[in-house]
């Protein structure tokens, strides 16, 4: 389905944010390495830009990042939820040995699920080579533990939030950050020097005030948060558009009342009006798309300022999630599945006069491979051996054969590592393994996953499972394909 969102005037100015690309920088570049500014959205799927031209949803700015940019259409998320997401992309590692196999909360303390640590994270590295390093959002990979924080997510029998104390920061200098929370229009947070006790809310929705703190970063007006001469790693980790999906901003929701709702559903895969997820799409997608607009506006905020710091020649930008959201689609209510819905994310790198612009249809990209190749694009040796593949000759515009499949899983159980899904994605199909069913879909020609072809095509299921099994036993994965 494509819609042409060209007649909203929401932002008759984001052609601005080409100033990122144009503008000489008033301030000479500090260092021959590249600074980053890694931005990363929080349950945003992978068909949900506007450019692609899939899916109704306004992102002007993202749209022209990407014409400046290697986009990877590809990429999904290898185990498609918060916590282990976030512990592979940061890791380069498998989340079976980064023990983040689940989320991080009370039900999985026990078991020691949090990133461990003696964890090597590409943080860790960067400030290991001179970086001056920011981490501004949330987090998500510390365990709970009584006396619990008293915010309203650890109010009930599970516990979410948690501080991150400075020893668990992982070589980041700057901590402006969370362990998990949902309420995006008053969030809380620990400053920098801040102990346990010591968070704060903020009457201001998340991203916005989140992007404030990211120009003050840039900035640095007080030398409070970097060296001169020294580059910089900015990660920038928004909680929307994950939900609570009602709480945003009603300026960006007001563009999307505009749009008949039949428009907003007319997809295969979302279920008719009057089941509980038919019902569940049609109550959310118009604050789920609202939160991606206002992200959008505040990437145009953030990328103006660097602009005009003069940043915009030696800094290498990132867009992305840690897995996407079903919101209903497949009889799902989220994330943690096999469905493109819940694997697929967005994946955009710029990095002007290195990294050519173009829209790659083919590289199968993973999380799992961003540390090995940011690194490698930074001309920065990996002191670990990763699971995730160095593609920088490729990112570059260099001759280089990418992966033949993805693997994935989800959905474990805390303790119980051999339960959930495990399952391989090659050029064009994907098969899974859960505990009752063997799945098989022609993404290609079903990219809503409507029809298992598991039955009818044994070869092709033969094949997928052999790739599986080797690599399932490369990362000492127990787990048993034929259980079910």
């Amino acid at each position: 389905m494509k819609i042409n969102l060209q007649t909203f005037s929401l932002y008759r100015s984001f052609g601005l944010v080409l100033l990122f690309f144009s503008i000489s920088g008033v301030m000479a570049q500090e260092a021959l390495r590249p600074n980053i500014i890694y931005i990363l959205t929080d349950q945003w799927r992978g068909q949900a830009l506007g450019f692609l031209h899939q899916e109704p949803v306004i992102t002007p700015t993202i749209d022209s990042l990407a014409k400046q940019s290697l986009v990877l259409t590809q990429t999904i998320a290898n185990y498609p939820l918060c916590s282990p997401s976030r512990a592979s992309l940061f890791t380069g590692m498998h989340p079976i040995k980064t023990n983040v196999y689940a989320n991080v909360n009370s039900n999985s303390t026990a078991f020691g699920v949090e990133l461990p640590n003696n964890a090597i994270t590409w943080f860790d590295v960067l400030k290991q080579q001179g970086y001056c390093t920011a981490y501004i959002g949330k987090w998500h990979l510390d365990s709970p533990h009584a006396p619990y924080i008293p915010t309203s997510n650890n109010a009930e029998a599970v516990k979410w939030n948690e501080f991150t104390p400075p020893s668990r920061r992982h070589g980041n200098d700057y901590w402006y950050a969370y362990g998990t929370y949902d309420n995006h229009l008053r969030p809380m947070y620990w400053d920098n020097d801040a102990d346990r006790n010591a968070f704060h809310f903020v009457d201001q929705w998340g991203p916005e005030h989140e992007v404030d703190k990211a120009i003050e970063f840039l900035q640095d007006s007080t030398g409070r948060y970097r060296t001169k001469g020294k580059p910089f790693s900015l990660f920038l980790s928004f909680n929307p558009p994950h939900s609570v999906y009602k709480q945003v901003p009603f300026r960006y929701v007001e563009p999307y009342n505009r749009i008949p709702l039949e428009k907003l559903v007319d997809f295969p895969a979302v279920n008719a009006a009057d089941t509980k997820w038919g019902q569940f799409y049609r109550e959310n997608i118009r604050y789920y798309y609202a939160a991606m607009t206002g992200i959008d506006d505040q990437i145009r905020r953030l990328l103006q300022a660097a602009s005009k710091l003069g940043l915009a020649d030696n800094t290498i930008i990132i867009f992305s999630s840690d897995h996407g959201n079903s919101l209903g689609k497949n009889g799902q209510e989220s994330k943690n599945t096999f469905f493109e819905q819940s694997l697929h994310v967005p994946f955009i790198i710029h990095w002007k006069n290195h990294i050519p612009a173009r829209v790659d249809k083919t590289l199968l990209f993973s999380l799992i491979d961003v540390e090995p190749t940011l690194l490698s694009l930074l001309g920065i040796q990996n002191p670990a051996k990763t699971d995730g593949h160095n593609l920088s000759a490729f990112f570059l515009g260099k001759k280089q054969t990418g992966p033949d499949a993805q693997y994935f899983m989800g959905h474990v159980a805390p303790g119980n590592i051999n339960s959930g899904f495990r399952g391989i994605r090659d050029g064009r199909y994907k098969l899974a393994f859960d505990q009752v069913t063997t799945y098989l879909f022609d993404y290609k020609k079903d990219p809503d996953d409507l029809h298992n072809l598991a039955n009818k095509k044994p070869n092709v299921v033969l094949r997928l499972r052999h790739k599986l099994e080797e690599y399932l036993l490369k990362n000492k994965d127990t787990f048993l394909i034929d259980k079910q």
